[in-house]
C-alpha cells in the first residue's frame, strides 16, 4: 500500500508539476495575494475528483469517444487566448500590490475563473483521467485507492506550495516591472497552451 501511495504520488506530481496554465494562474494569483488559499483548494480538489474518476473508468470512456477532447480544445483553447489578452492588457498598467490591487477581485470572480482554467484546459484531462486513471486502473482493486490517494496528495501539496509561496514572496516583488514580467510570462504561457490545443484541430479542419 505504501510502495503504491508512492507511486502515486510521484507520478502525479512529476504531472501537475510541469509549466502550464493552471500552474501559472495559481502563481499570480498567489503574488496578487488575491484569495490564493481558494485557489489552490479548488485546483487540487478538482484534480482529486477528475484522479478518482479516472482510477474508477472515466479514462477509458473518454479515450472511445474523440470528439470529447475535440470540444474540450476548442473551448480551452479560446478560453485561454481570452485570459492570456487580458495578462497582455495589464502589461500597460501600472500594478503593484497596494490593498486597492490586492482586494480589486472579489471571490466568485476568482472562483469562476480558477474553475475555467482548471476544467477548460484538456490538458487536465489528458493528465488526471487518462493517464494517471490508466496507470491507476492497471493494479490490483485493493491498490487503486493507494494509487489514488498518492496523486491526490501530490496535487494538494503542490497548489498549496506554490500558492503560499508566491504569497510569502509578494512583498519582496511589488515593484512594477516585475508585474510586467509575471504578466508577459502568464500571456505567453496562456497562448502557447492555447497553441498546442488549437493548432492540431486548425490542420485536420484544412486538411478536410
Amino acid at each position: 500500500m505504501l510502495l503504491t501511495y508512492a507511486t502515486g504520488f510521484g507520478l502525479g506530481g512529476g504531472l501537475i508539476i510541469a509549466i502550464g496554465a493552471q500552474n501559472a494562474f495559481v502563481l499570480g494569483q498567489g503574488l496578487r495575494r488575491n484569495h490564493p488559499l481558494m485557489v489552490a483548494f479548488v485546483c487540487a480538489l478538482c484534480d482529486a475528483v477528475l484522479i478518482a474518476a479516472g482510477v474508477a473508468g472515466l479514462g477509458t470512456l473518454i479515450a472511445a469517444y474523440p470528439l470529447l477532447t475535440k470540444v474540450a480544445a476548442w473551448g480551452g483553447g479560446l478560453f485561454l487566448i481570452w485570459y492570456g489578452f487580458g495578462a497582455l492588457r495589464r502589461l500597460f498598467e501600472t500594478e503593484t500590490l497596494s490593498e486597492k490591487a490586492i482586494s480589486k477581485t472579489g471571490w466568485k470572480a476568482v472562483l469562476g475563473t480558477t474553475l475555467a482554467v482548471t476544467l477548460l484546459n484538456p490538458h487536465v484531462y489528458l493528465d488526471t483521467v487518462v493517464m494517471l486513471g490508466g496507470i491507476g486502473g492497471q493494479y490490483p482493486t485493493d491498490e487503486r485507492l493507494g494509487f489514488a490517494l498518492g496523486a491526490m496528495s501530490a496535487s494538494f501539496v503542490w497548489f498549496f506550495a506554490i500558492a503560499l509561496g508566491a504569497a510569502w514572496l509578494a512583498p519582496y516583488v511589488a515593484r512594477p516591472i516585475t508585474w510586467k514580467i509575471i504578466d508577459g510570462v502568464t500571456c505567453g504561457v496562456m497562448w502557447l497552451v492555447a497553441y498546442s490545443l488549437l493548432a492540431p484541430e486548425i490542420r485536420a479542419l484544412i486538411g478536410n
